[in-house]
């Protein structure tokens, strides 16, 4: 049975097997400095970017990784899943829908108005999921590399 619970310290090993999984699977790099920048956020209470971790019989599965800020269509914040990633093994599972159900309850609790994320048109079997458990927009997406 998958269970859904925030990233600790002790996680850094099983989590980092799946974040350069997730980072391969997008055909792009980061660099360790910034794995291991991107970690310590994690972890940070004082820094605006949460995780979590899905385990299946004590081993870890997949993670989700959200951030919360201000919008100008609502009086309430926006959460933005930034990254989720089930490993290929398990997939469909529940895993990544139960990542989601924790970032959309998370949501609730902190009283934003919305969870949103992106993912590439190809990304057949993850749009499966995502057409099932939320409402596709239609919108595109833009974006302007600045080189760092």
């Amino acid at each position: 049975m998958t269970e859904i619970r925030p990233l600790a310290p002790a996680d850094r090993d099983a989590w980092l097997p799946l974040w350069r999984g997730y980072i391969e699977f997008y055909e792009s790099e980061v660099s360790d400095e910034q794995t291991a920048l991107t970690w310590s956020r994690l972890l940070d209470p004082q820094f605006p970017i949460h995780g979590a971790v899905a385990t299946d019989d004590g081993r870890a599965v997949g993670f989700v990784h959200w951030l919360t800020h201000a919008a100008t269509w609502s009086a309430a914040p926006y959460v933005y899943l930034e990254d989720l990633f089930v490993a290929p093994d398990t997939r469909g599972s529940g895993a990544g829908r139960a990542l989601i159900a924790h970032v959309t309850e998370w949501a609730r609790e902190h009283d934003a108005a919305k969870v949103y994320w992106l993912t590439q048109e190809t990304n057949i079997t993850a749009r499966a999921l995502y057409d099932r458990v939320a409402t596709h927009t239609g919108f595109v997406h833009y974006e302007i590399g600045l080189g760092r």
